[in-house]
């Protein structure tokens, strides 16, 4: 049961996810919306510059049918007279088509945004295959999609079928008016229809986008094995993460063991833990170099006595160090008087060895902050 619940598409599309659908041409799309745009604005169109391209249409016509004898014994200029009106028809026609082109590229971006993929005109054998398409035939979206069509037809072809048998009476009567009149009365009557049905395929709309929106996130949701596999494929493997890190502390524990040869000094518990620290002219602080416990400590103070680095035993300033110093940083400020003291010691050692006199003092009891030293709250940590 619990293979199958989590095979069950119950969770939200990731941000991967829709990423990816967008990238194959996948986006909310509603036919309804743009067919209610672009008619809308044609009729719209129609209303403000009707009169105008029906005068321009008009001579247009008046003077393509008027012939004189030039036009007629010259094949030339009956060719040139037939472009001359087609581009003039075009001219006339170019503030709807305009318009209509306008509102068809910018509607989409409305729910699904502008969006532009090339897999999506790839060719597909998924497209050709029979089978597939008798599958799409009969599935859910499809009888959807075919019953919004039943439905959209239904509203549209009633309410101008309403409209239509409301003004019976004033259409009946077109036939006893003058002809100018009567057109004047029919192109009333045509843009009264047309908004009316504009209006009804506004319900339509209404209705369409919110379903086309869940359709879409619908469709695009995920199992929560699917999310753990795309987690996975994204951040990588729990096994592959943990070999990068293994990697990762490999290497900076090699540049860490590089590093100790230009150590100023090595505190040590003496074998649980063992920092080398590192001080220069000019730095704020003494920074830590390298650190280490058990094992790794041991090859720190190999190292060190390798090259000659000194060693001091200081458990508690050792044991802060390990615990609240980070590598490659300075020391907390809680720390700087211990550290002041071991470095002076380490320096007038080299002093003594060098030029002789007086050895110095090894420093005792170094003032290093409880809080600090896990030892003082747990005796075993040391």
């Amino acid at each position: 049961m619990a293979d199958d619940s989590d095979q069950e598409k119950t969770e939200a599309a990731t941000p991967r996810k829709l990423e990816q659908a967008r990238e194959e041409g996948q986006v909310p799309r509603s036919r309804e919306l743009a067919t209610f745009a672009v008619t809308m604005t044609g009729v719209a169109m129609l209303m403000m510059t009707g009169a105008q391209i029906y005068r321009t249409l008009g001579q247009i016509l008046e003077r393509s049918f008027t012939f004189n004898g030039k036009t007629l014994l010259h094949g030339e200029s009956m060719l040139a007279e037939l472009k001359q009106s087609t581009f003039d028809i075009l001219l006339a026609l170019a503030p709807i088509l305009g318009a209509l082109f306008v509102i068809a590229a910018a509607v989409p971006i409305l729910i699904g945004g502008w969006n532009f993929s090339g897999k999506a005109i790839e060719p597909k054998f998924s497209k050709l295959n029979p089978l597939s398409g008798i599958k799409r035939m009969f599935s859910v979206s499809a009888a959807l999609e075919g019953g919004k069509a039943v439905l959209k037809s239904l509203v549209i072809g009633g309410v101008a079928t309403w409209v239509i048998w409301k003004e019976r009476g004033e259409i009946l009567n077109l036939i006893t008016l003058p002809i100018e009149r009567s057109m004047a009365t029919l192109v009333g009557l045509m843009e009264y229809t047309f908004l009316v049905v504009v209006g009804a395929m506004l319900l339509i709309v209404v209705v369409d986008v919110p379903f086309q929106l869940w359709n879409y996130q619908k469709n695009l949701r995920m199992s929560k094995e699917e999310i753990k596999q795309e987690y996975k494929q994204s951040e990588g493997s729990p096994e592959i993460k943990g070999r990068i890190r293994q990697l990762q502390r490999e290497a900076a524990r090699k540049r860490m063991m590089q590093d100790i040869p230009t150590a100023s000094v090595v505190v040590t518990n003496p074998t649980h833990y063992a920092v080398a620290l590192k001080y220069e002219e000019g730095m704020r602080a003494p920074k830590v170099i390298a650190k280490g416990s058990l094992r790794l400590a041991e090859k720190i103070i190999e190292s060190a006595k390798e090259h000659k680095i000194t060693l001091m035993r200081t458990p508690p300033f050792a044991r802060a160090l390990y615990h609240h110093a980070e590598l490659g940083e300075e020391i907390p400020q809680a720390l700087y008087t211990a550290a002041a003291q071991v470095l002076a010691y380490v320096f007038q050692l080299k002093q003594y060895q060098a030029q002789g006199g007086f050895a110095p003092i090894y420093p005792e009891n170094l003032p290093v902050p409880p809080e600090l030293d896990p030892a003082s709250k747990d005796p075993l940590s040391s």
